[in-house]
């Protein structure tokens, strides 16, 4: 059975500017470069240090839950696993990130992705949750 490698925090804890106000997804809005605060990203998706584990995604079975193909996971381990929530399972040796869903009585590991068919996974007593999605780090090119 796999079991994950702790390593040392080698990042650098820091605050950066957040500006106060929500931009607009949708019609724009006025800018506020005056009103700003400060966040710590990393703990700010980060709720248990301890913990939490980073994994990297593998495929695109979550496309439509806005995970990709690259993304970085948090994973917590004292998350409350329940159907709607976002998991990293164990089934049959492998490591997989699926959303828990209830049908008919039954649990089941639910890809979400229009890009290909994937098959559900019936979870059984050979399946391990060992945490839930606590949040996702994507980088973008900004050259």
């Amino acid at each position: 059975m796999l079991s994950p490698v702790r390593i040392p925090n080698i990042i650098d804890r820091r605050s950066y500017r957040l500006v106060s106000i929500n931009v607009a997804a949708g019609f724009p809005s006025p800018a506020a470069d005056d009103q700003e605060d400060t966040v710590d990203p990393f703990a700010w998706v980060v709720r248990h240090e301890s913990a939490t584990f980073w994994w990297r995604v593998s495929g695109d079975s979550l496309v439509d839950e806005g995970i990709f193909d690259g993304d970085l996971i948090a994973v917590d381990k004292s998350g409350k696993a329940r159907p709607g929530r976002i998991v990293l399972a164990v089934v049959e040796g492998g490591v997989t990130v699926k959303v828990i869903e209830r049908r008919d009585g039954e649990l089941w590991l639910m890809p979400r992705s229009r890009k290909q068919n994937y098959a559900p996974i019936r979870m059984t007593e050979d399946c391990a949750i060992w945490g839930v999605v606590a949040g996702v780090v994507r980088r973008y090119p900004v050259e």
